[in-house]
């Protein structure tokens, strides 16, 4: 189907869920989240995640699930699992950052969308976490949660996302133990696992970038939020569990090279002013360092590929820079301090 075609909507049930709690009394109503789940060959794992959105202790307004053309019978059951979900079909596999943008811009009369992974399995008092923590905060506007793994729930699959100033990024404190990073705390960035944002922010930077497909998707959306004054708020009381790559397969060939594509792009869009001059031969050192990684394990034509493409794609990136730059309000010291630094930290992190 192409992009400019109405989508298809099915819903299960006419009317939304209601909220059980949060109406009045200073509370954020829970109307005014709806919750987007980008489907592709998810298989059980929907429905589970469908099951814990059941359980909310605020339930959402509306719950969307994108499909991306499926193949598997990962929709079978859906409507068994969540009463009121509503199946929005792509008609096409438009990655995760179409999938999202096809939801998010349809949805006017939500203030928060809450996206959530298929693989990704809420706890009951996930939204109300979110929720209370935007109450508390009205001078943020995304909030990531503590993800903990699916297949090894005493670690950490993230505490939000950290942005080096390379142009790597990964998952704050993966891999530590779930008890850590119990204090909630400003972040650069929320992985879009499991994160709730004021919808009226993403389409102030016009969503997410859909020419990234997959992977980096959300860490280019939080950098621009960040850019244009959006303050993102890790709410550790917030919790999921994360299965991680349910649709792809880690360090498959797929990931390699929309990861390391979508690298070279976010840093060249987003890196303000001076910083791009001055952190550029880091960029390039990373970016050398990647190609000789994987060449050395017999994957030079791969990451070959993806450099290529995203040096081929440095025209429109470049293009893209100069609006987002246009629209920056915040100040390159805040900016900064928002980076992680230092020459070796990118090749012996997460």
């Amino acid at each position: 189907m192409d992009r400019d075609s109405e989508p298809m909507i099915k819903a299960a049930a006419a009317t939304p869920a209601l909220a059980r709690s949060g109406q009045g009394h200073g509370a954020l109503a829970s109307a005014d989240v709806a919750v987007v789940i980008v489907n592709y060959n998810s298989g059980p794992h929907l429905r589970m995640c469908l099951q814990a959105l059941g359980r909310q202790t605020r339930s959402p307004r509306r719950v969307i699930v994108v499909d991306n053309a499926s193949t598997d019978d990962s929709l079978t059951g859906a409507s068994a699992s969540y009463a009121n979900v509503e199946i929005l079909h792509a008609g096409r596999n438009l990655g995760f950052a179409g999938g999202n943008n096809l939801a998010i811009r349809s949805l006017d009369n939500c203030r928060y969308v809450a996206l959530v992974n298929a693989d990704a399995y809420v706890e009951p008092d996930w939204l109300e976490r979110l929720l209370d923590a935007a109450m508390r905060r009205p001078d943020c506007d995304f909030f990531s949660c503590r993800l903990l793994s699916a297949t090894e729930p005493t670690r950490l699959d993230g505490t939000g996302d950290v942005y080096h100033v390379s142009g790597r990024a990964w998952r704050r404190d993966w891999g530590q133990p779930a008890t850590a990073s119990s204090s909630s705390t400003p972040t650069l960035g929320a992985c879009a696992a499991a994160a709730l944002y004021k919808r009226e922010a993403l389409i102030a930077i016009d969503c997410f970038d859909e020419d990234y497909f997959c992977f980096y998707e959300d860490v280019d959306l939080s950098f621009r939020l960040q850019l244009t004054g959006h303050r993102g708020l890790y709410v550790a009381e917030a919790i999921a569990r994360h299965v991680g790559s349910a649709s792809t397969v880690r360090q498959s060939d797929f990931c390699v090279y929309y990861g390391h594509r979508n690298l070279v792009w976010t840093y060249v869009k987003n890196m303000p002013g001076p910083l791009f001059w001055l952190y550029l031969p880091q960029h390039l050192a990373l970016n050398l360092a990647t190609v000789l990684w994987f060449a050395l394990r017999g994957r030079g034509r791969l990451i070959l590929r993806a450099k290529w493409d995203a040096l081929r794609g440095l025209r429109g990136a470049w293009s893209k820079r100069r609006s987002i730059q246009a629209r920056r309000t915040a100040s390159i010291a805040s900016i900064r301090l928002l980076l992680a630094r230092g020459l070796l930290t990118p090749y012996f992190g997460p």
